[in-house]
């Protein structure tokens, strides 16, 4: 089993970055330490990071809120016995549901081992991962962050954190994929947690 974040780890990272970084530390003083977000790991997790693509936090739960009901629990089997209407209902581009159909295959067909991404580095997760159609870097990443829940992932061309990066330094323009990505690398071993920081700022600062 590689290293997950825990209450307590994740309490300790934030006491760390905090006493490192200004700008975080501003963030947590004015709206206290961030959520322990997480996803349920396996199909489930990897459905709801692929409907996070493209959409906001909350339109991307009301849909999987939707699947749910009418498929509870979330697994391959299930989903595939879910039509197109359904699923549009639900929230479904085509195209996402294009998506998940394939990954449900890939799982009952063995060709796509979810539990055993618990025993892989960050790096070979993603690459598998990124092998499979509908999912790019940004929801690799996100998957292990939120579901496998590992404390240095770093979802590279998340908007949200790059505006978040932007308020905290007083940037004029948004600043560069590649420099989100430099100034990450000083929350290093645990970006994953300076990732929350910057997600609890953006959503506080607009009342979400």
């Amino acid at each position: 089993m590689k290293p997950t974040l825990t209450q307590a780890t994740f309490t300790q990272a934030i006491v760390e970055l905090t006493a490192r970084d200004q700008h975080l530390s501003a963030v947590v003083s004015k709206w206290g330490p961030p959520p322990f977000w997480v996803h349920e790991p396996g199909f489930a997790g990897l459905v709801l990071a692929i409907l996070s693509q493209q959409v906001s936090l909350e339109s991307a739960q009301a849909a999987f809120d939707k699947l749910e009901r009418v498929t509870d629990p979330v697994e391959p089997k299930s989903f595939l016995a879910l039509d197109d209407v359904q699923l549009r209902q639900a929230g479904f581009s085509r195209q996402k549901a294009s998506y998940v159909r394939g990954l449900a295959h890939l799982v009952l067909d063995g060709e796509l081992d979810l539990d055993g991404f618990a025993s892989l580095d960050d790096d070979r997760v993603r690459e598998s991962l990124i092998a499979m159609r509908g999912v790019g870097p940004w929801t690799a990443d996100t998957y292990l962050l939120f579901a496998l829940r590992r404390p240095d992932s770093w979802p590279t061309g998340d908007l949200a954190l790059a505006k978040a990066i932007q308020e905290l330094n007083g940037l004029a323009e948004l600043p560069s994929w590649e420099e989100v990505d430099r100034t990450a690398e000083s929350w290093r071993p645990w970006r994953s947690v300076a990732a929350r920081i910057l997600w609890h700022h953006y959503l506080s600062e607009r009342g979400r």
